[in-house]
């Protein structure tokens, strides 16, 4: 089974470009999660919402042209929950929870934090929340697929002394991806590549892409009981279509 998450910044740029549809035809994945979506439902092309061979399941933002979450599944979950407790995250669109037989899959877009750091608060609450929700999850198999908008360590990004404060890679930010991995969840990516290079953003300007100067802020996180069953993560940066690239992993 492959499972790969992309930020697509927004579901109808990259549908036109012609980019969504040939990497799902060429990639062919079990289950793609995508962040900021950016369109009501209305607003997505049929060709998507009907996508042949697969369910589809959105949540939108309240606020148009704004966040938004989908899944693209090729086996149907026994439930989909689009809430996960946390007002305002809850209605920027920013989850979808799918459950399966053998494992529980969140699809997540974390906020950014904003510019001055005007965010970084909720961004902060919103990470003690999910720690306090997963924590009720015991003995689960879990599989946290997004963008959490945190470069871990000095590994994930290109010019991490340059960026020290910046938002993304504060000291606060970092703290909670490790304490998600205290607590219990591995970084798939992680379990077979330990170098640095790999980014999964890049900015639009100066070159960045070309010039590989770019952040890993898109992950997908599992739980320890999951982590014999997977057999690969990758990321993708030949995808082009988004400031970001997907990255997902092989399961068992």
């Amino acid at each position: 089974m492959k499972i790969i998450s992309w930020n697509v910044n927004g579901i109808r740029a990259v549908y036109k470009k012609g980019d969504l549809l040939e990497f799902i035809k060429s990639e062919k994945p079990d289950i793609l999660c995508l962040q900021e979506i950016k369109a009501a439902e209305e607003q997505i092309p049929n060709e998507l919402k009907n996508l042949a061979g697969y369910f589809c399941y959105f949540n939108p933002a309240k606020k148009p042209g704004y966040s938004g979450v989908a899944v693209f599944t090729k086996e149907k979950p026994q439930k989909v929950e689009k809430e996960i407790g946390f007002d305002r995250f809850d209605s920027e669109g920013r989850a979808l929870k799918l459950v399966y037989t053998g494992f529980t899959l969140y699809n997540f877009y974390i906020p950014n934090g904003g510019r001055g750091k005007k965010d970084l608060n909720y961004k902060l609450a919103f990470y003690d929340y999910l720690f306090d929700y997963l924590r009720k999850q015991k003995n689960k198999k879990i599989i946290l697929a997004g963008d959490f908008n945190v470069a871990h360590t000095e590994l994930d990004l290109a010019r991490p002394k340059e960026n020290q404060d910046s938002i993304m890679f504060t000291k606060e930010e970092r703290a909670k991806i490790s304490q998600l991995l205290k607590a219990g969840f591995i970084d798939t990516f992680r379990q077979f590549h330990q170098d640095n290079g790999y980014y999964t953003w890049w900015l639009y300007f100066a070159n960045a892409r070309e010039r590989n100067i770019g952040w890993r802020i898109d992950y997908v996180f599992a739980t320890e009981n999951l982590k014999s069953k997977i057999k690969n993560g990758f990321i993708l940066p030949e995808i082009t279509g988004s400031d970001h690239c997907p990255a997902g992993i092989a399961l068992e």
